[in-house]
């Protein structure tokens, strides 16, 4: 069991101005484009994702970090037996064709764990 890959997620009001900012202006390399999330590489497995989507599981505030593994399942197992706050249990999310699930840290800082069902989802289109 590990986390193979880490984004974070901001909220921003214009994608298109975020994706000309963090892609022309930053520099990375846009790798995903699920609609009203656009995912951007920072480092080999670490990434941005800007979007104007807010799912309804995040709070208010600005940003999210999501821990990307295969094994969402156990890390769900493992919160849930260390007496973690899960907020909603693993699910497919068909919007963004993810598998996840959101909990909080001891300090109430929302995250998420999921799993991308497209396994190449960090290459980015040619």
């Amino acid at each position: 069991m590990r986390v193979d890959d880490q984004i974070t997620f901001i909220y921003v009001s214009d994608l298109e101005q975020a994706a000309r900012f963090y892609g022309n202006v930053i520099g990375l390399e846009q790798v995903l484009d699920q609609g009203g999330c656009l995912i951007f590489r920072v480092t080999p497995t670490s990434f941005l994702g800007a979007c104007t989507l807010r799912p309804e599981q995040v709070g208010v505030a600005g940003a999210l970090v999501t821990f990307v593994t295969e094994d969402v399942d156990i890390w769900y197992q493992r919160l849930v037996e260390d007496g973690a706050t899960i907020l909603t249990e693993p699910a497919h999310n068909e919007t963004f064709k993810i598998y996840n699930f959101f909990a909080e840290d001891p300090d109430g800082n929302r995250f998420e764990v999921q799993r991308f069902d497209d396994p190449t989802w960090k290459v980015a289109d040619a």
